[in-house]
This record gives structure tokens, C-alpha cells and sequence, in this order.
């Protein structure tokens, strides 16, 4: 494994940064990597999945790239941050529960 990206050879750290700081300026906490040319033993992608549920949990966005990979890895949902289901979902079991409760009163 690199370690750094070097000439035609690109390896990339996850990183929980402030959003007002500069791309590859300070950050607040390494959580993870991506090797996109990983071969043999080497891995691909390594994160720290408490780490990264923690500060999903406290507001942080993930970018699209990072969505991405996370959303490979199967173990995340794809609606990771704070804030329940989407409104579409609670829409459905709502209308699925008030169905319920009327079969139950005609009955």
C-alpha cells in the first residue's frame, strides 16, 4: 500500500473536515482510505465504521463520492444521518396503519 498518492498512482483519505475549510486543508479526524488500483493483499477501502456512524449521527454530510463508497460496502443505510426515514416512507406506514385501523372498526 502507498500510503500517499504518487505519479499515476492515486490513494485517497477520508476525512472529516470543517466545511469552511479548504479541501486539503486541516481536518478534524482521519476515518478511513480509498485505493482505487488495489492489487494482491492490498485493500481497497478501509473506514472506521463507529467513527463514521458517530458523526453521521452528530450532522455531518458525507460528499457524494464518500455516499458512494460507503453505500458499497452494504453495512451503511443508504439515509445514514439524523433524522429518520424519508417523509415518502412515513407517508406509506402512516396510510398502511390508518387502513389497518379502519378494517379493524368496520369489523
Amino acid at each position: 500500500h502507498y500510503g500517499r498518492g504518487e505519479k499515476k498512482k492515486p490513494f485517497y483519505h477520508i476525512v472529516v473536515a470543517n466545511k469552511r475549510m479548504p479541501r486539503d486543508g486541516r481536518f478534524i479526524e482521519r476515518v478511513g482510505y480509498y485505493n482505487p488500483i488495489a492489487r494482491g493483499h492490498d485493500v481497497q477501502l478501509r473506514v472506521q465504521k463507529d467513527r463514521i456512524t458517530y458523526w453521521l449521527g452528530q450532522g455531518a454530510a458525507a460528499s457524494l463520492r464518500v455516499k458512494y463508497l460507503l453505500k458499497q460496502l452494504e453495512t451503511f443505510p443508504e439515509k445514514a444521518q439524523k433524522g429518520g426515514p424519508p417523509k415518502s416512507e412515513l407517508k406509506q406506514t402512516q396510510a398502511e396503519q390508518s387502513e389497518e385501523s379502519q378494517k379493524t372498526t368496520m369489523a
